[in-house]
């Protein structure tokens, strides 16, 4: 059997992604201060990238030296008139060297570059100042203070013997985020026990320090366990607190009640009234079971928004934001330094970066106008919440905002990942607009963020002495025409962080 080779042709489609369209998709999918960061590398690496406050240093340096050859101008004329010659014949060869400089563009520019090319996404920021009372700002935003460097401090300033001071330094290594012990005093006692030390620890000096660091701030830390640490605090109450030997009690001996919400039976055996345990729990509830986190600093989150919606003359008004990324530009002078018919590697170089850096600004425009008009179709739809809050908020999904600006619903989602929208009732993430549908009674649809801020609405006004089950305000919300099963009502408020009706319950 003998095989021949042969040549045919096919005709077929696909979809090839081009590294321009890569790139589009990337800037696409960055948050903000991504974007920015992706920006000030291109500017390190392109050389014919630049901002625009470059040239307004320039600028600004040439208006300088326009004023210093003025004044030299104007010291020339009041001098004699030998050194007015001598001074305009150093002015003459100044002025020529400037004009040979080669700043301008010659007319036979290769490749077809338009100098419109630039990256307008925000005003150039103004020129900062050498102000001496401008702070840095890790000077005004100091290094987070944990727990434990909080605790060292204190236990540095504290006057221990050195077999003390390795007892407190075994128990702060035990110590966990929210100030409780994580191991007993026993295991503790028996890590420091030594087999070969003649004067071994004694567990009754384990107890002693322990107790000492027991009055570290901030309150309740070092304890053991709940009990201890609420017992903690109200023993460095002022004596004088009301109810305070009435808080100790309740503490001492009927937590599980307290922690059960049995308020009938922490009566009882309490003996006290119900006006006289309202005061004792006011007391009790001023306490914090999680010492630790009156230390937790932790560095706050900043969120940029990518887009502004403010209503002017009755209408909703879409902007991006200007101050979310510097403005760029092809460079001119670089630009011109190209030949059309010059084929070296200096001037290859050239071309290739000049035409990355146009790709750059048009993915920039292009991520801008699908964000602009992605945000807008999403204000027009959910006017409702903007006027009147969630509760008016109307269901939304990736196909409705892809269909209306003719996109791709992976696309949308891009868009809408890690990016934000400054309203009049706060900043929210894109995706926060979007949310499922409900039916209703009438046959309609209401969105589940709604059905949430409903179910919050009517917790918030509960009697706390007999708070709303779901089942029961499954049915409330079907007497306004939503029909929600109880399960959907418990998985709404599991969502929000809100605990159920058992322990929802206080004595008010």
């Amino acid at each position: 059997m003998v095989m021949k080779a042969s040549l045919q042709l096919k005709m077929g489609q696909s979809l090839t992604m081009t590294p321009q369209l890569q790139q589009a998709i990337r800037l696409l999918q960055l948050s903000t201060l991504d974007l920015q960061q992706e920006i000030q590398q291109a500017l390190d690496s392109n050389p014919m990238l630049e901002t625009s406050e470059d040239e307004d240093q320039e600028n600004a340096e040439s208006e300088r030296n326009d004023n210093e050859r003025d004044e030299r101008n104007n010291e020339s004329v009041s001098a004699s008139e030998g050194e007015t010659v001598a001074d305009n014949s150093w002015e003459e060869s100044d002025w020529s060297a400037e004009n040979n400089s080669g700043d301008t563009i010659p007319d036979d520019l290769p490749v077809d570059t338009a100098w419109d090319d630039i990256y307008q996404s925000a005003p150039a920021p103004a020129a900062r100042g050498d102000d001496d009372n401008d702070m840095d700002f890790d000077s005004r935003n100091p290094a987070t203070e944990t727990l434990r460097d909080h605790l060292e401090w204190q236990l540095n300033l504290t006057p221990l013997s050195e077999r003390d001071s390795a007892i407190a330094h075994a128990l702060l290594d035990a110590v966990d985020e929210r100030g409780y012990l994580t191991a007993t005093p026993e295991d503790i006692h028996s890590g420091l026990e030594d087999d070969t030390d003649e004067d071994p620890v004694e567990f009754d000096e384990v107890e002693a320090v322990l107790r000492r660091l027991q009055h570290f701030d901030p309150p309740g830390v070092f304890a053991r366990d709940l009990q201890e640490c609420l017992l903690i605090q109200l023993n460095q109450l002022p004596q004088e607190t009301p109810w305070l030997d009435k808080a100790r009690l309740v503490i001492t001996h009927y937590i599980n009640l307290l922690g059960n919400r049995d308020y009938a039976q922490l009566l009882r055996r309490s003996r006290l009234k119900e006006d006289q345990l309202r005061d004792v729990l006011a007391v009790i509830t001023s306490l914090n079971p999680h010492p630790g986190n009156a230390l937790d600093r932790s560095e706050p989150d900043y969120v940029i928004p990518d887009v502004i919606v403010r209503k002017d003359n009755g209408r909703w008004r879409v902007e991006l934001n200007p101050e979310i990324a510097p403005r760029i530009r092809v460079n001119a002078s670089y630009a011109s330094l190209i030949r059309r018919a010059d084929s070296s590697a200096d001037n290859t170089y050239l071309r290739d970066q000049l035409q990355e850096a146009k790709w750059f600004i048009k993915s920039l425009q292009s991520r801008n106008e699908t964000l602009l008009k992605v945000a807008t179709r999403i204000v027009e739809h959910q006017q409702g919440f903007l006027d009147h809050g969630e509760e008016a908020m109307k269901p939304l999904i990736l196909s409705d905002i892809a269909q209306a600006v003719e996109m791709h619903e992976s696309t949308i989602s891009r868009v809408t990942t890690q990016k934000f929208m400054h309203t009049p009732r706060g900043i929210f993430e894109l995706k926060y607009f979007f949310s499922s549908h409900v039916s209703t009674e009438e046959g309609g649809e209401c969105s589940s963020t709604a059905i949430r801020a409903m179910i919050r609405k009517l917790i918030a006004a509960e009697t706390p002495k007999k708070p709303l089950s779901d089942s029961k305000i499954a049915t409330m919300l079907g007497e306004q025409g939503i029909k929600v099963a109880r399960r959907t009502v418990a998985k709404y408020r599991e969502a929000m962080h809100i605990p159920p009706s058992n322990e929802r319950k206080r004595l008010v």
